[in-house]
């Protein structure tokens, strides 16, 4: 995800929150004054944020490599898309990004090595994962996780535009045998530099844009996982630990919380789930997709996927789609049962 130059930028961006906030005002009853007042909050709110928000500066850590490399049988290739938060932005190290940390979970659960390319990108918004995907495709990946949708957000991407390129690359994945698995659109309104009423208006979008990403991604054939407020009380509790020194992107430790969330769908997809159920919730269960994607958007952690109700994909409301809350598996704290390692063999770095 990239603040800076968008949400809270200048130009012709800066001029789209002043219309949206205009539009969202009037929308609701409110008078032409009105309209103009909330304008100005919103404008100078963005202004703070703008302030409090550093632009992004270096690069994230590459993390392409073979993990567990000493395990036994073929290596199942992994490939990353999005955007920083799939980038792993806010970190230092290889093995704090969010591939290395689903590699070496990947590797630890399933015995076997894994094959990590990252294609993922600081900035990037949906329409650049054709690109992503054109390169991941040559890798004959097995399994694509894909971060994407905090920069559409902050850039006003339209939701039908931002789904549209998302179901595009979910789909030619789709089309060569590889499973997807996507962490929907984080809740920007989580982010403390950006204060009300621009979070509210930030968490309402999010929370839009995350389930039409739900409902399209289904559709398409693959899987997704809510990341809402970026997983819970623990992030509002200990900001300065979750987060990044940026206060916007997550830390090590954030990073951490979100592929432990991502790990067991990734299993699943793989058709390798290791259940870790705690208590069942009372919103999990089936239901109806579009249904199930408001549910997820309001509680992070939750995963969604297709499934079938008496030999059927649909009934009267639309397609089915299954509700889970998975126990979260520790991506770093998994003693390994065989000659693993947590550094990968990097290939093609320094």
């Amino acid at each position: 995800m990239e603040v800076a130059g968008s949400l809270v930028g200048g130009g012709p961006r800066w001029q789209r929150v002043r219309q949206i906030a205009r539009v969202a005002a009037i929308g609701t009853g409110a008078t032409a004054a009105a309209a103009v007042a909330t304008g100005g909050v919103l404008i100078g709110q963005a202004r703070q944020a703008r302030r409090t928000i550093p632009m992004a500066e270096a690069p994230p850590p590459r993390c392409d490599g073979l993990y567990g490399a000493r395990l036994p049988g073929p290596a199942i290739t992994m490939v990353v898309l999005g955007d920083s938060s799939a980038a792993g932005y806010g970190v230092h190290r290889r093995r704090e990004t969010p591939g290395a940390l689903l590699a070496t979970g990947l590797s630890r659960r399933l015995q076997r090595p894994v094959r990590l390319h990252r294609f993922a990108v600081v900035g990037a918004i949906s329409a650049v994962l054709r690109h992503q995907v054109d390169a991941a495709l040559e890798c004959q990946p097995d399994i694509a996780v894909i971060l994407i949708g905090g920069n559409d957000i902050t850039n006003r991407t339209p939701h039908t535009l931002a789904v549209r390129y998302q179901v595009d690359a979910v789909r030619r994945l789709r089309a060569v045998g590889c499973e997807v698995v996507v962490g929907t659109c984080p809740d920007l309104g989580a982010i403390r530099p950006i204060q009300p009423p621009l979070r509210w208006l930030a968490r309402r979008w999010s929370r839009q844009l995350a389930a039409a990403q739900t409902v399209a991604v289904v559709e398409a054939g693959g899987w997704t996982v809510s990341l809402g407020d970026l997983l819970g009380p623990r992030f509002a509790a200990e900001p300065t630990r979750m987060f990044a020194w940026d206060r916007f992107h997550p830390s090590a430790e954030g990073y951490a919380v979100a592929a432990a969330a991502l790990l067991p769908t990734v299993l699943s997809a793989l058709g390798a789930a290791q259940e870790r159920r705690a208590a069942p919730a009372r919103d999990e269960g089936v239901r109806s997709l579009p249904e199930a994607a408001q549910e997820a958007a309001r509680h992070a952690g939750t995963e969604v996927s297709g499934v079938q109700v008496r030999g059927r994909d649909r009934g009267p409301g639309g397609r089915w789609a299954q509700l889970r809350r998975r126990a979260f598996f520790g991506v770093g704290a998994v003693a390994p049962s065989g000659p693993a390692t947590d550094s990968p063999t990097v290939e093609g770095l320094a």
